[in-house]
């Protein structure tokens, strides 16, 4: 039978274990899932050997309630979360949210702001000879100076602010291994200083080794350009296999980050997520309702990890690295047939995917040997050349999903690269897409329409989308599926000015689409959006970027996106004023704003529609 981690002195003691070996303390409530990075690591640590106990969000008010689980024999690990600890809690306009989905319950509040900061700082203050590893998507992508959008600040290192030993960052599998294997012969933390995918803080530069150094907190604080440079420097050293060591100079010390770990091949990956996985939260939160975050991934799949499609304004390619990693159909397969096991299927399979879902091999045969090209991307400006555009492996998985027995249907929810999918010349998959994994509506990302948007977000023109709505359009007419595109976009982004926001809203207004929910940009730590956002200078070019800080401007820009929305009126009427679009408001179709009619409601009417008749007479018809 499969057991939880432990994560009570009770259920240490019912395993028989006199002192664990590593504690790990997670700002997540516990679920025991692949999809859950905390689980995840726990499970690589037990598969080696190691007494792992889980402490999940402990009250940070007492340091004694970080040893209720008992101190551990080799050291501590830990991590903010799933998720940012600050982007979970506060929402773009910097509003706490309702619900915290990573916590038993929904209940706000019960991890810190910048929770593995926290954390380590009360962990080294217990016990100070122990070696704290923090790592996790907050450690990652803090691990250099860094801008916050939520306390609106430059900030350092999450290694100086922290005073942990080590962090690791990336997907932390082997990182841990080697940490955990050196550690038990004896190491000590100063020791782990050579270790692929780490970063440590230290007093003085390395000796006798190649690096090259970033601007420091003293140069970015002096000049917010130096900080678009320091990531541009930083960005360009993060493959694997061409990579050198980064330096930066801190507060107070530097920062050194080793080159990044190599890609786990698909033996690896497999067993990962082969681990015995007990698939659902700790009983413990059942009287809690367990936890919400669980149900979006629980009849999902991952299948892939990694993503050269490297747009501005995420960090996933940072984190997952551009270098494509699958698992194999086996695995994925064994996977699913747990999943038709599981109470509760009802033979969906909810998703087959990873950060981008038809991503399922390198971009191109050379990455595995040479590494991603330093001074290009796979897919933008246009696709490269050398891109090896073909879904015949994913094509393949997807059929021998469908075949299970108890399986109805297989979606794909994670989303898909529809420049990808174009530039496939067998145009397979989007036969395939259409007739069985998608039930009416496919959600797709163009994120915005206007060239100077898109570049700075590193996504395909509007060409490209349109060519995709007429493939999608015709396939859908071929098959005879009533099947629509749902387009999501972002306001506020870097780039984005006031006549491209109104650009966008034109376009909406010309496809017939008015969006339910509108993404602000958010400036998350280690993106290259964000490093525009801040310094207002694009990292690659070096040219300035119009960036709209100011809450009533991205108002605005989020209104236009929603323009006949009532609620919205005054800010799209404000912002068309602002634009001298006044053409956009009266009472021809094309205006966005209908003018108001005597009895002081707006007048909507537009065009005449040809043999209407007389309205009382159809309304007897009808």
């Amino acid at each position: 039978m499969k057991q939880f981690i432990p994560i009570s002195h009770e259920e240490i003691v019912e395993r028989g274990w006199e002192q664990i070996d590593f504690l790990f303390i997670s700002g997540d409530a516990y679920v025991d899932h692949p999809s859950f990075g905390p689980a995840v690591i726990c499970r690589v640590l037990e598969a080696q050997g190691y007494k792992v106990a889980m402490l999940c969000q402990p009250a940070w008010d007492k340091i004694e309630n970080f040893a209720a689980l008992g101190k551990p024999r080799l050291g501590v690990m830990i991590s903010g979360g799933n998720l940012d600890s600050m982007l979970c809690r506060y929402t773009v306009g910097k509003h706490e949210r309702a619900v915290d989905k990573y916590t038993a319950g929904g209940e706000v509040g019960k991890r810190p702001d910048h929770a593995t900061c926290v954390y380590a700082q009360k962990v080294k203050k217990l016990w100070p000879e122990l070696p704290v590893v923090i790592g996790g998507i907050e450690a990652s992508l803090r691990r250099f100076v860094h801008f916050d959008y939520w306390e609106n600040k430059l900030l350092p290192s999450i290694l100086e602010s922290s005073g942990a030993d080590i962090l690791v960052y990336g997907m932390g599998e082997k990182q841990v291994v080697e940490i955990a294997d050196y550690l038990a012969g004896g190491a000590r933390a100063e020791d782990l200083h050579y270790i692929r995918g780490t970063a440590y803080a230290t007093d003085t530069l390395p000796e006798g080794e190649e690096y090259v150094e970033l601007p420091g907190w003293a140069e970015i604080t002096a000049d917010r350009k130096e900080f678009a440079r320091a990531f541009q420097l930083q960005s360009k050293e993060q493959d694997p296999f061409y990579g050198k060591m980064v330096v930066q100079k801190g507060q107070q010390k530097y920062i050194v980050q080793n080159p990044s770990i190599y890609p786990l091949t698909m033996e690896e990956m497999d067993a990962v997520y082969d681990l015995p996985y007990v698939r659902t939260w700790h009983p413990s939160y059942d009287k809690l309702g367990g936890v919400a975050a669980l149900e979006e991934v629980q009849f999902s799949l991952v299948s892939c990890r990694g993503c050269f499609g490297s747009c501005s304004f995420c960090a996933i390619h940072a984190h997952q690295g551009r270098i494509i990693q699958a698992r194999s159909h086996e695995s994925i397969l064994r996977e699913a047939k747990l999943l038709i096991k599981l109470p509760g299927f009802k033979g969906y399979i909810h998703d087959v995917g990873g950060p981008t879902a038809n991503f399922r091999h390198p971009a191109c045969a050379k990455q595995l040997k040479y590494g991603v090209c330093k001074n290009r991307q796979c897919l933008f400006p246009q696709p490269c050349p050398n891109l090896d555009a073909d879904h015949s492996d994913y094509v393949a998985l997807l059929r021998k999903l469908r075949a299970l027995p108890g399986v109805k249907k297989v979606f794909i929810r994670s989303g898909i690269r529809y420049d990808y999918l174009l530039a496939d010349k067998k145009q397979e998959f989007l036969d395939e897409l259409c007739r069985y994994h998608i039930s009416g509506l496919l959600k797709v990302a163009p994120e915005h329409i206007a060239p100077q948007v898109l570049a700075k977000m590193g996504k395909p023109g509007k060409d490209v989308y349109l060519k995709f709505m007429r493939a999608f359009t015709q396939k859908n007419k071929e098959i005879g599926l009533p099947q629509y595109l749902v387009p999501y976009f972002i306001s506020s982004h870097p780039g984005c000015t006031l006549n491209n926001a109104i650009e966008l809203a034109e376009f909406l207004r010309d496809i017939k689409h008015q969006p339910e929910q509108v993404q602000d940009f958010i400036p998350t730590p280690g993106s290259a959006a964000t490093a525009m956002y801040y310094s207002g200078v694009d990292p690659e070019s070096g040219q300035s970027v119009f960036v709209a800080r100011n809450p009533h401007d991205k108002a605005m820009q989020r209104a236009l996106m929603q323009y006949r929305a009532p609620r919205n009126r005054k800010l799209v009427l404000e912002a068309l004023q602002k634009a001298g679009r006044m053409d956009l408001v009266g009472s021809g179709h094309k205006c966005l704003l209908h003018t108001e009619s005597s009895s002081g409601r707006p007048d909507k009417k537009g065009p005449r529609r040809p043999n209407t008749g007389d309205r009382r007479q159809n309304k007897r018809r009808k």
